[in-house]
């Protein structure tokens, strides 16, 4: 007759005593104590991951802060800058195109009023003829060997603001002079030089097409319109009085940073708002689309550089656990043979180069945040880097550490007791 359930006696499995267990503090005192016994060998297996971490976080902000200042430089020039043009159409000739629409004179004066305009210039080339140049002398010389005559151009007195351009000497023209069609003109710098033009307080003059125009300025700089080192520019008034100048060929348009959509799309309204399909802008994104691009593929390249260096430092952490394994082979055997199981002596050398992974991950952080800093502050830069990075470099180190101790520590696991103990 069977006992009832309730009256059995429960049944207790075997089992080890808690204090006779291999916990995992246990693991971790065990894989600990002998990272520091070898001082000189923990230096040199850390040093691989130092530098691999270093250089990742290293180039990650480099590429940062590289793009960042690219991206500034794109917005200091283009991303501040819109251009106005009239459309083109079909002249029914081949490969010949004519304006479709115009730029009213005073455009300037109506964009102005727009939100996120700074300034704003009318710029226009003046075709001379065939055989008009522009030269610093009254009278050709025949004998002297032909060169090419320098480019004309007419603006408005808001061209050096616009256009980025600064004073090497003298002034540039103002509101007055083209309202009189003054015969003023304002000379490149490069162009300056080749003419023999450095200074303008005897006020030189140049002789456009055989008609004298006093130098008053010489210009340098312009980021936007460097073709002006090379040439001459002259009041919008000038040119029209004197050259017949129909229309100026384009606006320039100084914003600031984010307004181009904005600007664009009105612009041609306030020009033209009875046709403003007649005229076409060039404006930059909000986003900064090409500055995105540029950063985009900086990182690209600094990505990998770093991640091959990581991949060094990984393969000696492999290198040195793997030496380590195989000196220790009398230890091992020794462990086992007291009851250590094959679990065990793998997870000892695996936690082993989890921990040292770790530790060459924090020093590698921390001295690549060190380095970036350190180049931006000597470049005069901003510098640029994530915290997550930096947070990202001590795990990714013990997780290189990781998968560096997985071979030595699955071969220590092999081990058999007997087979250590009779070679050591």
């Amino acid at each position: 007759m069977k006992r009832p359930s309730w009256r059995r006696k429960p049944r207790t499995k075997p089992g080890l005593k808690h204090a006779d267990r291999f916990t995992f503090q246990d693991l971790v005192a065990e894989a600990t104590a002998d990272i520091g016994s070898r001082p000189a060998r923990l230096v040199m297996t850390i040093l691989g991951t130092v530098l691999g971490i270093a250089s990742l976080v290293a180039t990650i902000g480099f590429a940062q802060t590289a793009a960042a200042q690219i991206a500034s430089q794109f917005n200091g020039a283009a991303s501040t800058q819109v251009v106005v043009t009239p459309e083109e159409a079909n002249s029914g000739s081949a490969n010949k195109t004519v304006a479709a629409g115009r730029l009213p004179w005073d455009a300037p004066e109506r964009v102005s009023l727009l939100a996120g305009v700074e300034s704003a210039t009318l710029l226009g080339e003046v075709e001379l003829a065939e055989n008009e140049t522009i030269t610093a002398v009254p009278v050709n010389d025949p004998s002297a060997p032909a060169t090419a005559s320098p480019r004309l151009y007419a603006s408005s007195p808001e061209l050096l603001d616009t256009a980025g351009g600064e004073l090497v000497t003298g002034r540039f023209f103002d509101a007055g002079h083209d309202g009189r069609a003054d015969r003023v003109a304002v000379v490149g710098s490069r162009l300056a030089e080749e003419m023999g033009i450095n200074r303008v307080d005897s006020q030189p003059s140049i002789f456009v097409a055989g008609v004298a125009y006093a130098v008053i300025g010489v210009v340098d700089g312009f980021e936007r319109k460097s073709e002006l080192l090379d040439s001459v520019v002259i009041p919008v008034g000038a040119a029209r009085a004197d050259f017949g100048l129909a229309a100026p060929s384009e606006l320039d348009i100084r914003i600031v940073v984010g307004a181009g959509p904005q600007v664009a799309e009105q612009s041609v309204l306030a020009l033209q708002p009875d046709a403003p399909d007649t005229l076409k802008t060039q404006a930059p994104s909000g986003s900064s689309d090409l500055s995105q691009s540029v950063q985009a593929d900086v990182n690209v390249v600094f990505l990998i550089l770093g991640v091959i260096a990581l991949l060094a430092g990984g393969l000696g952490i492999a290198n040195v656990t793997l030496l380590g394994v195989m000196e220790r082979v009398g230890e091992i055997g020794l462990r086992r043979a007291l009851g250590a199981t094959r679990r065990q002596i793998g997870a000892q050398f695996m936690v082993e180069s989890i921990v040292i992974g770790f530790i060459g991950g924090l020093i590698g952080s921390a001295l690549g945040v060190l380095a970036v800093v350190a180049v931006a502050v000597v470049q005069g830069w901003t510098p640029v880097t994530d915290p997550l990075i930096a947070v990202a470099g001590a795990f990714l180190g013990a997780l290189v550490g990781w998968g560096s101790g997985w071979y030595p520590a699955r071969r220590a696991a092999r081990i058999e007791p007997v087979a250590a103990l009779r070679g050591a």
